[in-house]
Formats: C-alpha cells, sequence, structure tokens
C-alpha cells in the first residue's frame, strides 16, 4: 500500500477522528404534530421540536395557549410512554400555571393524569430551579413553564437541560419580551384576534417566520 494511503488508513481508525457519516446515522430527534396542517408546514420536521426550548410571547394568559399544544401533549405522553411498563418516560409537568388546570377536560382530551404533575413554587427562582431538573431529568415527554421574566443567563440553561433530557420545553413569557434577544430555538408570539387566537412565529430555525392561519384543522 502506498505511504499516503497507509498514513490515511491510520488516521480514520483513530478512535479520536469524528467521521460525517456517524453524523448522519443518528437518530433524527423526533416533532410531534401540533394538530395544525397549516403550523405543521411552516415548522421544521413537521411540528413541534423535542429536545429544544419553545418560548411563546403572551399579551394576556387563557388565550388558548395550552390548547394550542394539547395534541402534542397527548401524542408525546402516548408515545414516549410505550414500550415501559412503569410510563416513566411520559411525566408532563406544569410549572406555575396562572389557572388551574381543569382535570375532567384535560383527561376528555386524552392526557392520562396519573402522569401529570402539578408544581406551585414560591417564586421565579424555584420555578426556573423545577423547570431545569424536569427537563433535564429524561423522564419528562413535555415540560411547560409560565414565568413573568427571566435573564439570558436561565434561558440558556433551560434550553441546555432541555436538549439534556430530550423533553419538548416549552416557556411562557409576556409579550413585553418580544424584542429581547433568545436562545430558543422556535419563539412565537399568542395575542387575541377577532375570532380566535392570532399566532405569529418571531423565530424558526430552520422553518418559516410569519403568521399563521389556524383556521383550518
Amino acid at each position: 500500500m502506498p505511504r499516503e494511503s497507509s498514513s490515511l488508513a491510520d488516521v480514520l481508525a483513530d478512535a479520536r477522528v469524528w467521521k460525517l457519516k456517524d453524523a448522519s446515522a443518528a437518530p433524527a430527534r423526533p416533532v410531534w404534530s401540533t394538530g395544525f396542517s397549516a403550523l405543521n408546514a411552516r415548522l421544521p420536521g413537521g411540528g413541534w421540536p423535542t429536545a429544544s426550548l419553545i418560548e411563546v410571547l403572551l399579551d394576556d394568559t387563557g388565550l388558548g395557549e395550552v390548547q394550542l399544544f394539547l395534541p402534542a401533549l397527548v401524542e408525546c405522553q402516548c408515545r414516549m410512554g410505550q414500550g415501559d411498563s412503569t410510563g416513566d418516560t411520559s411525566w408532563l409537568v406544569w410549572i406555575a400555571p396562572p389557572h388551574e388546570p381543569y382535570a375532567p377536560a384535560l383527561a376528555q382530551q386524552g392526557i392520562d393524569l396519573t402522569r401529570l404533575l402539578v408544581v406551585r413554587p414560591a417564586g421565579a427562582t424555584e420555578a426556573l430551579w423545577a423547570a431545569e431538573q424536569a427537563l433535564s431529568s429524561g423522564v419528562c415527554a413535555a415540560v411547560l413553564l409560565w414565568l413573568k421574566g427571566t435573564d439570558d443567563r436561565w434561558l440558556r440553561r433551560l434550553k441546555l437541560a432541555a436538549e439534556a433530557g430530550g423533553s419538548l420545553g416549552v416557556l411562557f413569557r409576556p409579550e413585553r419580551h418580544r424584542f429581547e434577544s433568545s436562545p430558543a430555538n422556535l419563539r412565537l408570539s399568542l395575542s387575541r384576534g377577532e375570532q380566535e387566537a392570532r399566532v405569529d412565529l418571531l423565530k424558526v430555525q430552520g422553518g418559516r417566520p410569519g403568521p399563521v392561519d389556524l383556521g383550518g384543522p
């Protein structure tokens, strides 16, 4: 074998060398359908991205923010619990929701209430800590967090925790944070429309930003 070929073979055989084909063989991260074909079409992969942080900016609570994610919550809770008799990977965690979740309606939609954990922290610091722990635990299908505000350092910690745990991480914050920088993989605003809530994609990695019409299924 020529000397050059032998040297190349030695390099490729070194375990420290990262090969591009290894990256292409890595399993793709799942996405969960939003339940709206128009919204799926605007998101990379056709749904809400997992192992990432989604930031939703609200001009008020009670605009249907939970309903926007409900189809995905049902799907990810069901699919992540398959093959695990204990269901230890199908927990849903809601942290500091502004309103008490209505259990009968959630159960009717398909949520497993025995795997729904509602956390009522004393303050923002405790809420952020709880979210970070839940996101990075690897046993939560999705973590939803409501906050009035936080800094960029904590946002980055939440994003890293979501990536480590593989969860669907959703942070709800007031609309006034719209023009602040954010490390979130996906940012959208939810505002009150004439007949239904208005969704506007602000930042979409690999997708198309702009308003989305949710009028159809």
